[in-house]
């Protein structure tokens, strides 16, 4: 009997351990402000600042609110995290119609790594390369 109840918790060490891992890898969050940059687009080069809210509430586990928020104003939007891609989609105004400003870049445990800008505007489209800096630096 001794000899079972030593084989079952030897047996049963790793798989906490496993589960324990896990669960802190799920529990790493993308909410914070993220400095990104801009190069190679037509018309948004520059340094941008986006604050995202990793609450689960636009469909996806990591998911939420993003606020862009360049020096001409504040805009608020959505962020998703879907099968190691981050998209952030901020609606802004321009005139009397409203583009899409499409931020795309790869995401993992918590990290966002490089991608590309998208402006959608009507038929106008502008895009460019996006590089996020880290957690917290803007």
């Amino acid at each position: 009997m001794t000899t079972n109840i030593r084989r079952l918790i030897v047996m049963a060490l790793p798989i906490v351990a496993f589960a324990l891992m896990s669960s802190a890898a799920m529990a790493q969050s993308y909410s914070g402000n993220w400095p990104m940059t801009v190069t190679k687009s037509q018309y948004a080069n520059g340094k941008y600042c986006v604050a995202l809210t990793d609450d689960g509430s636009d469909g996806w586990p990591h998911s939420g609110g993003a606020v862009l928020v360049p020096e001409t104003g504040t805009y608020p939007g959505i962020f998703q995290v879907i099968d190691g891609l981050l998209t952030v989609n901020i609606p802004a105004p321009a005139g009397a119609n409203l583009e899409f400003l499409l931020y795309t870049a790869r995401a993992n445990n918590g990290h966002i790594g490089k991608g590309v800008y998208n402006l959608a505007y009507g038929g106008f489209n502008d895009s460019g390369v996006l590089v996020f800096g880290e957690k917290g630096g803007c």
